[in-house]
């Protein structure tokens, strides 16, 4: 045991936090020994802390149940604990970035669920498939924050996994100009049907901020480093809609797009099967073997039956045809807890430990 990475949980109790520690639980490299939270949970034992709000499908690993829960405010306390952090606090953002650089500072590795940082220039947001050399943008944040190993790195938003990797996957053919729709499951608000009743059978065509980034923060994704810290691309230009629908787990995107070359369909779909990148090629633990699938049926992907694909670490796509107004349209599935959030964030700090960044203090 004592080889494995300790990993302190920031918003242990909530649910990302949870979603970490299920991920984590049996993790070959990183092992969860310390849990952090509102004061309110503070000195309690991470099962009575939590109690009835357990929402994963899978039963509270035994191993965490007695962990006692610190105040996730007393950042030496914790930091002193632990190899590096997961972050999923709930705060405002302003109150995010504090604490995420104050943990930074301990010499503590910080990987970050929340938005807070996406946009602060020299902190690395990847999709470890899609862009890992961002994290040569690390060096110039340590240097900022002062740090010989402490920094902050984060993962993008769940709504764009159903179709930024798509797009990146047919890059060559230049998509410049992209319509995407999301239908955006519950549990991307921290929700279950019993926390949110009026979700069941209803949809609401709102999701606060989730449109901005999802048009964004691709642009960002495919970006390069310059000058130490990232510069977004500029195209294609992305318009979105985010739609709350009534289902638990799984974004689905409905995704239309016009191109400057003009692929075949047969073009389309090998750019998607054959597509893979760093986590493959290094063997991460979580990484998913085949990253996108294409699925000829026309019912698919479907979230009942495709949202677990690799361990929910996969894409599923689908429905890709022709267009009228554009020149191809299809549709995307990912899972929103565990590609969308921890275990995207998981998948870094596996990248970042593969690349040195993240040791044993």
């Amino acid at each position: 045991m004592s080889e494995k990475l300790k990993v302190g949980i920031l918003g242990g109790t909530g649910m990302v936090g949870q979603r970490f520690i299920a991920l984590l639980e049996n993790h070959p490299w990183f092992e969860v020994t310390t849990i952090a939270a509102s004061p309110r949970s503070a000195g309690k034992t991470y099962e009575d802390a939590v109690g009835e709000r357990w929402k994963m499908d899978t039963p509270m690993p035994e191993a965490v149940k007695n962990i006692k829960v610190m105040n996730v405010n007393e950042v030496e306390a914790v930091a002193s604990q632990v190899d590096f952090v997961f972050s999923a606090v709930d705060m405002s953002k302003d109150e995010i970035k504090k604490i995420e650089e104050e943990y930074a500072k301990t010499e503590t590795p910080v990987v970050s669920n929340n938005s807070a940082h996406r946009w602060t220039p020299d902190v690395p947001m990847m999709v470890p498939e899609i862009n890992p050399e961002h994290v040569a943008v690390i060096e110039a944040q340590k240097k900022r924050l002062g740090t010989k190993r402490g920094f902050i790195a984060v993962k993008p938003n769940c709504s764009i996994q159903s179709y930024a990797p798509v797009l990146t996957a047919w890059k060559e053919f230049e998509p410049y100009e992209v319509v995407a729709t999301t239908y955006q499951a519950i549990s991307g608000a921290g929700k279950t049907f019993k926390d949110w009743p009026e979700m069941v059978g209803n949809i609401i065509p709102y999701i606060g901020g989730e449109e901005e980034k999802s048009e964004k923060e691709p642009l960002r994704l495919w970006g390069e480093v310059k000058d130490g810290e990232i510069v977004p691309a500029t195209s294609p230009v992305i318009t979105c809609q985010c739609i709350r629908v009534p289902v638990l787990n799984g974004h689905t995107a409905a995704v239309f797009v016009k191109f400057k070359k003009k692929p075949t369909k047969e073009q389309l779909i090998e750019k998607l099967t054959s597509f893979s990148g760093e986590p493959q090629a290094l063997k991460l633990p979580s990484a998913p073997k085949q990253f996108i699938q294409y699925m000829e049926e026309d019912n698919r992907p479907q979230v009942t039956l495709d949202v677990d694909y690799e361990n929910g670490m996969g894409i599923s796509v689908g429905r890709l045809r022709e267009d009228t107004v554009y020149d191809w349209k299809f549709v995307g599935l990912s899972h929103n807890t565990v590609r969308g959030a921890a275990g995207g964030a998981v998948l870094c700090a596996e990248l970042l430990k593969a690349k040195g960044f993240i040791t044993k203090k």
